[in-house]
């Protein structure tokens, strides 16, 4: 298939100037749905993340944006956000042809919440207030907030917009500096957002991009010793790597990881309503979701009903090219998801695990298609269940007792997200209290707004995204205590 998307100046984007890799070395941009190659960019090495950094340090000193007033701030992120909303076909478009994202969803959720993102920051800028203190010196003390320096943003490839903006939104709103990298599998958008961002009147050399591996580009960054906090969202085996670098130089770190939410029926639920939060909980993005919900953990009264019904309306759930706007479900991000995704599967059918639906790949155009499966019968310690498979996979387990729901809900090493469906007020507050899980959900899934803090707890990391807790997390507090003899 081809396309006329317009995809971006395919350079890397430092000190407010458009450059080639200093290498010239360049990768392949892959289009998921069809496995062809749509274009190049810069692979960036260690010289040039020095320059980035570099770029941001002087941009930091120099005060141009940490310089301005938190309302001066806000108004330039507003404006971020009004280009993201004049600019949302173009974006939509990118975000499809390089994640797989179907293009209906790219427009109502990934635009959407990245526009809001910026627009919530900027409304943040204006409130880096510090407090007076009470004492019993013969002193006024008070706080300050102020910004950090140079922020490493580093993103993941299945929410490229939405990852970056929770990020590089605070960030600024506090007055840092930013270099992002974002996934190499990804990076249209990061290069879109570098031009919005400029048109939008952020200072040259506050905002840098730059594309290539983790290996080299994200490890150069990671262990620059110009950058001041690293913000990172990806797997908890990076994740622990990224938090070790950061430990050794002690700077402070956000860390969103990995994910393998527990999703809870109760016998009282209403089932009609449940099922669309179950399918949209793991189907969401073809499954590519940290905070996805792909373990189903159902009351044994209404089990096999419930199964029953799984079993007939997965199956409809529209796959297909992401360019057509009645699809639900699109390709995997690459060849390596799917190979992941399959050999899981395989492994839960030699686990004695039954394939209620799905179970295989779909042959569509070369790209990387996969049937939205469920899986049942498996036992709670198999790794199809423990592990996170990040693809469109359920695994479906009985419980007879709200403890025995909790414990299994608490039971693998991940903790990010988690979700309740009942019709007994006083459960849904009990059980979600007990479950060990950053955000939950009653009654649906990933409800998510920027004023709503989110992030893990366990194995998914630490830190919030969005919300002021985000904003705190850019900013380091001095006390002045000013001496009144």
């Amino acid at each position: 298939m081809t396309t006329t998307i317009d995809t971006g100046p395919g350079q890397l984007f430092i000190g407010g100037q458009w450059r080639e890799a200093a290498d010239g070395a360049r990768t392949d941009v892959i289009d998921p749905s069809t496995g062809q190659v749509v274009t190049t960019v810069p692979e960036a090495g260690p010289a040039d993340v020095d320059a980035a950094v570099r770029a941001a340090r002087e941009a930091f000193d120099g005060g141009e944006w940490s310089g301005l007033s938190g309302r001066e701030r806000g108004r330039i992120l507003h404006r971020v956000a009004e280009l993201i909303r004049e600019n949302a076909d173009e974006l939509a478009a990118l975000e499809s042809l390089d994640v797989g994202k179907p293009i209906t969803l790219c427009g109502a959720v990934d635009i959407t919440n990245a526009a809001n993102d910026y627009e919530y920051f900027a409304a943040l800028a204006h409130c880096l207030d510090g407090a007076t203190r009470d004492t019993p010196l013969n002193a006024l003390a008070y706080t300050r907030r102020e910004p950090l320096g140079v922020v490493a943003a580093i993103t993941p490839f299945n929410f490229p917009l939405i990852l970056a903006g929770s990020k590089i939104g605070p960030a600024l709103a506090a007055g840092n500096t930013v270099v992002h990298k974002p996934a190499d599998e990804t990076p249209l958008s990061a290069l879109f957002m570098a031009r919005l961002l400029q048109k939008a009147g952020v200072p040259d050399g506050v905002v840098n991009v730059v594309t290539g591996t983790g290996p080299v580009a994200g490890e150069a960054l990671l262990r620059h010793g110009g950058v001041d906090k690293i913000a990172f969202t990806g797997s908890t085996a990076v994740g622990r790597h990224v938090a070790g670098a950061a430990g050794e130089a002690l700077k402070p770190v956000t860390m969103e990881l990995g994910g393998n939410a527990a999703h809870v029926v109760f016998e009282d639920a209403d089932l009609e309503k449940a099922v669309g939060a179950i399918i949209k909980g793991f189907v969401f993005n073809t499954g590519q979701f940290c905070m996805g919900g792909p373990r189903l953990l159902v009351a044994r009264p209404v089990y096999s009903t419930l199964l029953g019904i799984l079993a007939e309306a997965v199956p409809g759930v529209p796959v297909g090219d992401p360019r057509d706007p009645a699809t639900v479900v699109g390709p995997m991000a690459g060849e390596r998801h799917l190979r992941k995704v399959e050999e899981y599967v395989a492994l839960a059918r030699e686990e004695g695990g039954r394939v209620v639906c799905g179970g295989e790949r779909l042959d569509l155009d070369g790209g990387y298609y996969y049937r939205p499966t469920v899986l049942a019968d498996l036992p709670n310690d198999s790794r199809v269940v423990q592990d996170e498979i990040f693809g469109p996979v359920l695994t479906v387990q009985p419980f007879d007792t709200e403890d025995e729901a909790v414990a299994l809900a608490n039971s693998t090493p991940y903790g990010l997200a988690a979700g309740v469906q009942t019709s007994h007020l006083a459960r849904a507050h009990r059980v979600a209290g007990r479950l060990q899980a950053g955000i939950v959900w009653i009654n649906d899934w990933a409800m998510l707004d920027p004023a709503v803090p989110f992030g893990g707890v366990k194995d998914s990391g630490f830190g919030r995204e969005y919300g002021p807790e985000a904003l705190a997390a850019y900013t380091k507090v001095k006390s002045v205590v000013v001496s009144l003899d």
